[in-house]
């Protein structure tokens, strides 16, 4: 049970990382908000596939390899830099991950590889699908970092703002208020995510242009709430925080990239309406669109159903007008012949 504090909002929880039992189990609060973050991005990826003319059934076989690859790699990032020997007193306990100790970066990488190995083999788009994970990778991370607020972890060195926090694990470092640098990075990553959302119905050029993006954005807000951090992994050969010097490099590449790429327009979804017209790529039509289509047809029909009723009785009035005279007409030609045949007689006669 933590009790966290906010003095200068003045704001107090209680706060039980435990969620729920089950049996002798206890379920973890941390956990349950993961999955929850888990579930958003998924459904927005589903909900982005037409967007993004990407196979759904595809999208979820890339989704299933990379949660995979994503949860080893967040592991094995934590198990290399962590500086203390228990992994290697007890290498098997490099395999508990329920005792925490998992890194976003190395999930990101992770999940990142193994999930284009299985874009690559399900022949989809590699790029496009970097494009919807990035935004996946901030929807997660920013409901992702309250889990961190609940085992009252991720925190940063003394402040004297207003809303520096305190709990038990914060007197452990100092006894003043500290940053809450979950809060920083769950607030960067909504803030990416809307920018970016609208940035790839918008705007975007290419396909992995999102993804560039995400990666210069999410480097720079990591790099210096990470400076803030005092529970940071350290590199072993120098002391740097390992995870500002992997959100400089993700930064520099980023940039060099967008550079390198800044003249390509090459699209198989949705983004600049220029570029889609260049790619002949058609977005789908409005519902509100279809609808007063499908009334204007409807009208349609329906005038051109009153204009046969009302053409049909001067249809009918014509045909009885022509019928009634045919049988004069047989008169007329029965006559002809008759009389004919009187003044032959009388030819005859003379």
């Amino acid at each position: 049970m933590y009790h966290v504090q906010f003095p200068g909002l003045g704001f107090h929880f209680t706060i039980n990382p435990n969620a729920f039992s089950i049996g002798g189990y206890s379920v973890k609060w941390y956990g349950v908000i993961i999955a929850v973050g888990f579930l958003l991005a998924f459904s927005y990826a589903m909900a982005s596939c037409k967007k993004f003319n990407i196979d759904q059934d595809k999208l979820i076989d890339v989704i299933i390899v990379g949660m995979i690859g994503g949860i080893i790699g967040a592991r094995a990032y934590y198990v290399i830099f962590d500086t203390s020997d228990q992994y290697l007193r007890n290498p098997i306990s490099a395999l508990y991950i329920w005792e925490g100790g998992l890194a976003i970066y190395g999930g990101i990488i992770g999940g990142m590889l193994c999930g284009s190995l299985m874009a690559k083999f399900r022949k989809i788009s590699i790029p496009a699908v970097l494009d919807i994970a990035s935004l996946g990778f901030l929807i997660g991370q920013a409901v992702g970092r309250w889990g961190n607020f609940v085992n009252q972890e991720a925190f940063g060195v003394e402040t004297k703002l207003p809303w520096g926090m305190v709990s038990e694990n914060t007197y452990a470092v100092t006894n003043n208020p500290v940053h809450p640098c979950f809060l920083y990075e769950s607030l960067w990553c909504i803030l990416g995510f809307v920018l970016l959302h609208i940035f790839s119905r918008k705007l975007r050029r290419y396909d992995g242009q999102v993804f560039l993006l995400y990666l210069i954005w999410y480097g720079v807000g990591r790099f210096f709430i990470e400076g803030l951090r005092t529970d940071s992994l350290i590199t072993p050969v120098l002391p740097l925080r390992v995870s500002q010097v992997v959100a400089a490099a993700t930064v520099l590449t980023g940039i060099i990239l967008l550079i390198i790429f800044r003249s390509r327009t090459s699209l198989i979804g949705c983004g600049s309406a220029k570029v889609m017209e260049l790619n002949a790529i058609v977005d789908e039509v409005p519902a509100v669109c279809i609808e007063s289509g499908a009334n204007e047809e409807i009208g349609n029909d329906a005038e051109k159903a009153e204009d046969s009723a009302d053409s049909a009785p001067e249809e009918s009035t014509q045909a009885e007008e022509t019928s009634a005279g045919e049988p004069a007409a047989e008169e007329t030609a029965e006559e002809v012949p008759a009389e004919e045949e009187k003044e032959a007689t009388e030819t005859n006669t003379k």
